[in-house]
C-alpha cells in the first residue's frame, strides 16, 4: 500500500517536531546549567556517580580541535556541519519510505547536531554539563546534544544490523 500524501505530510511534520523537541531539550538544560551552575563547578549526587558541572567546549567531542586556528576552527566546527545537516534533513524529509526507526534516528541526529551548532555560532563554544562515573564506567563531559546524536547513531547501526541480517 502506497504512501498517501496526507501520511507523507504526517510524517515530514512528525521529523521536524522531533528536531525542534531535540533542539528544545538541548538548549533548555544548557539554558539551566549556564544560570545555576557557576564554571567549573562540581556538583556531585549518588556518591559521586552523578555529576553536573558547567564546561565550555572550544572543540568537537572531548575537546577534538580545540586549538585549531579560527579559520579552520569555523570551516571544521561550523561550516561542515551546517552542511552535512542541512543535507541530511533535506534528504531525510524527501526520503517517500524510509523506515521509521531510521526517521527516529536521522532526527535525532539533526537535533543534536543543531544544538549543538547553535552554541558554537552564538557563543564560540558548548556548554556541556554532564558526567556518569559507575564502578570503571567514566564518562566524558557531555549534554543533552550528545545525548541525542549517540541515540540517533546507536539506532542507525541496529537498523543497519538488522536489515543487513534479514537481507541474509
Amino acid at each position: 500500500m502506497k504512501n498517501s500524501p496526507h501520511k507523507n505530510t504526517i510524517t515530514k511534520l512528525g521529523i521536524v517536531v522531533l528536531v525542534l523537541l531535540n533542539i528544545g531539550c538541548d538548549q533548555l538544560t544548557k539554558d539551566v546549567v549556564r544560570n545555576t551552575i557557576a564554571p567549573m563547578e562540581y556538583v556531585a549526587f549518588l556518591n559521586d556517580r552523578f555529576i553536573l558541572t558547567n564546561v565550555e567546549n572550544t572543540g568537537a567531542m572531548l575537546g577534538f580541535g580545540a586549538n585549531l586556528p579560527p579559520i579552520f576552527k569555523r570551516i571544521l566546527l561550523q561550516g561542515l556541519p551546517i552542511f552535512v545537516l542541512l543535507v541530511l534533513l533535506f534528504r531525510v524529509l524527501k526520503k517517500p519510505n524510509l523506515d521509521r526507526w531510521l526517521t527516529l534516528a536521522f532526527a535525532f541526529v539533526i537535533g543534536g547536531g543543531i544544538g549543538n551548532l547553535i552554541d558554537r555560532v552564538a557563543y564560540g563554544s558548548v556548554t556541556d554539563f554532564f558526567q556518569i562515573k559507575w564502578g570503571v564506567l567514566r564518562t566524558g563531559i557531555f549534554n543533552m546534544a550528545d545525548v541525542s546524536v549517540s541515540i540517533g547513531i546507536l539506532l542507525i547501526i541496529v537498523v543497519s544490523l538488522r536489515q543487513k541480517k534479514l537481507a541474509l
